[in-house]
């Protein structure tokens, strides 16, 4: 997760977010640009934590792995804000991302477990995790994680992509995505990139974690179709013949239907506070 703060309220956040994408691409090639610019959508998202007023103090946000919200909130922090990032693995793209957008010194990264963080009861104002839910491993790590964003922030933000399929592109992507729990089971013996949970069930774990929900919903992303995709060459790697071959067979199917055209299905968001 990664933490920033910041004094700007939403209405200020979203027309500096939207064309950060083209800000970037100014900076990079054109293959590294169309990463960036993916990454970058996401701190749209920010905009449906709907806060009307001005943030006076430190806040902390949660953005995910790779820099995908870090980045677009670093340049929203202005010279004077700064961002804590913290994560305990997936810093491999950090650094080009960060400094290839002029935003690395705005940028403090921290290797740090969620699930304890060094800062006071309510240290900050708002507590924001973007498309990281599902790197958490499992349900109890979720509330534990939900508990600490509580107690060190006033409000807390999540946001989360949904297993809801309005169409066969986004049912392409759901069959992709859903491959890569197994897969790294299979792999690294633990769970990673969890299905997609309900929004009511991420409802349910904010609340077994004593938060109180807001404001809530649903809304189409418009995000590219491959942060579903993982390599074949992964499968491939699995040493138990048997589930290597059951996973090469189902990744086959569905690489089918996604090379045909996937799309991202719809995410849910949340407001809650303690």
């Amino acid at each position: 997760m990664n933490w920033v703060n910041f004094k700007a309220n939403t209405t200020e956040w979203f027309p500096l977010l939207m064309p950060f994408g083209h800000y970037i691409a100014l900076k990079t090639s054109t293959k590294f640009a169309t990463k960036l610019q993916t990454l970058s959508k996401f701190g749209n998202l920010v905009r449906h934590a709907n806060f009307d007023e001005t943030l006076r103090r430190q806040s902390f946000v949660g953005c995910g792995a790779h820099a995908i919200t870090t980045t677009p909130l670093a340049y929203l922090v202005g010279e004077t804000g700064r961002v804590v990032a913290i994560d305990l693995s997936r810093w491999r793209f950090f650094e080009e991302i960060t400094s290839s957008a002029g935003l690395r010194h705005r940028i403090i990264p921290l290797k740090v477990d969620a699930r304890e963080l060094p800062f006071p009861f309510k240290t900050f104002d708002l507590a924001v995790l973007i498309h990281g839910v599902r790197s958490l491993k499992n349900e109890e790590t979720m509330v534990k994680v939900f508990t600490e964003m509580l107690r060190v922030a006033e409000r807390v933000f999540i946001v989360e992509s949904l297993p809801i399929a309005k169409n066969p592109a986004q049912k392409a992507h759901l069959e992709m995505y859903n491959l890569r729990e197994e897969i790294f089971e299979a792999l690294f013996g633990e769970k990673d990139d969890l299905h997609y949970l309900p929004l009511e069930r991420l409802k349910g774990l904010l609340e077994e974690a004593r938060g109180r929900i807001i404001e809530s919903g649903v809304f189409e992303p418009n995000l590219p179709h491959y942060l579903a995709y993982l390599p074949r060459e992964y499968v491939a790697q699995i040493k138990n013949e048997k589930k290597r071959a059951e996973l090469l067979e189902r990744w086959d199917r569905a690489y089918e239907k996604w090379k045909r055209g996937a799309e991202h299905p719809p995410v849910g968001w949340l407001v809650a506070r303690s």
